[in-house]
């Protein structure tokens, strides 16, 4: 029995290191409210050109499920909320029917804070802006002109993708009144689920699309409202002098006569497509690649970079730094004397915990200082 316990306590000690080294954690105590269906939504569609329906899901598992429809013309005044189950909390925003292509480009000095990968978890991201003051406890924004820049995955991996869309939809709409910007960055997981590949999709949204009655992809395709809207978003943008990109910039783009509107130009031409390299080289074949393409790219902290391959991506661009997630650090840091700010790092989940505990962080860019922003609010520089 000596030798048995002593075994299992050394291959629990080894994993436990392992854990721990490889930045992992083990999730438990997963919260039933997670699979709640009741006021899901909402989950809007057009019906053609100048209608839409807006769909809420309402019942229970015991008793059965329905959706609660109304039909609104494109010109009316739509008043929309989404509800969290977890705390019996509620947004609401306006449905703006006008979908703008976002600017690439933006140089106004303001503050930018910039937070990636938060996959789904709607509580954690709301808590987070308001400790670092970016909404009030109302979710009111308090952010002035400032940038809040999302470098892509917020949806996957979790039980609140349409909480944190509609999120984002509001806040975007909230900061312009007072001003201020939020820049919505297309990550992989956002073509994911506009391309029809839901290997890292919650089980929850096959059953919700099965009750709005149609199949996973129409959730985000071009009919669907939150899908026509996430396709207009861009894949980089330059905001005062840094870069902002999912994955990150190969060096092999400096060989192309290309611009940040033509990087994304490209993108959009392509995110409801299915990706499949071709034997010809081409610059539309870079940039979409599911290897070295903007939204996919990780050879920042993968490949035998020197400091001039990537600076190759940054001066092409004329940019000062490119600030990217994707690719999991322990803590927001820069490398490559300050070229490149990895800021994607493990957040809580809404319906379970980890162990062990992981703490959100985010960038903080003011004038020529970058700060780590920490959970509880609290800034230091690096």
């Amino acid at each position: 029995m000596k030798h048995i316990f002593g075994t299992i306590g050394t291959l629990l000690v080894v994993g436990i290191v392992v854990l721990l080294f490889l930045n992992g954690s083990f999730e438990y105590g997963n919260n039933p409210l997670r699979l709640n269906l009741d006021k899901e939504g909402p989950y809007v569609f057009y019906k053609n050109d100048s209608t839409l329906n807006i769909n809420y899901i309402r019942g229970n598992k015991t008793d059965g499920f329905y959706l609660d429809q109304e039909e609104y013309s494109t010109h009316d005044a739509i008043t929309a909320s989404c509800f969290f189950p977890l705390d019996s909390t509620n947004f609401s925003f306006p449905i703006n029917t006008k979908i703008e292509t976002p600017k690439t480009t933006y140089a106004d000095n303001e503050k930018v804070l910039a937070i990636s990968d938060i996959e789904s978890g709607y509580k954690t991201f709301r808590d987070f802006l308001i400790n670092s003051k970016v909404i009030d406890l109302d979710l009111n924004w308090t952010f002035g002109k400032g940038h809040l820049v999302l470098v892509g995955d917020f949806v996957d991996r979790g039980f609140s993708t349409t909480q944190v869309l509609w999120f984002i939809y509001k806040l975007e709409q909230d900061a312009k009144i007072h001003g201020g910007n939020v820049h919505f960055i297309i990550g992989n997981h956002e073509l994911y689920n506009m391309q029809g590949k839901f290997k890292s999709a919650s089980y929850k949204y096959y059953g919700v699309a099965s009750i709005l009655g149609k199949q996973h992809h129409d959730l985000y395709n071009q009919n669907s409202f939150i899908g026509k809207w996430m396709a207009s978003k861009n894949t980089l943008e330059l905001i005062n002098g840094n870069l902002f990109t999912h994955g990150g910039i190969h060096p092999d783009i400096a060989n192309y006569d290309i611009t940040i509107d033509e990087v994304n130009e490209i993108n959009r031409a392509n995110y409801y497509k299915l990706y499949f390299p071709k034997p010809e080289e081409s610059v539309e074949q870079l940039i979409t690649s599911s290897r070295k393409g903007i939204c996919w790219y990780r050879g920042y902290f993968r490949d035998d970079l020197s400091q001039e391959d990537v600076e190759k991506g940054i001066d092409k661009f004329n940019a000062k730094a490119v600030v990217v997630g994707h690719t999991v650090q322990r803590k927001v840091k820069k490398l490559y004397n300050g070229k490149v700010f990895g800021i994607d790092v493990k957040h809580p989940k809404d319906y379970n915990k980890n162990w062990p505990n992981k703490k959100s962080e985010a960038l903080l860019i003011d004038g020529e200082k970058y700060y780590r922003v920490l959970a509880n609010g609290n800034k230091k520089e690096i």
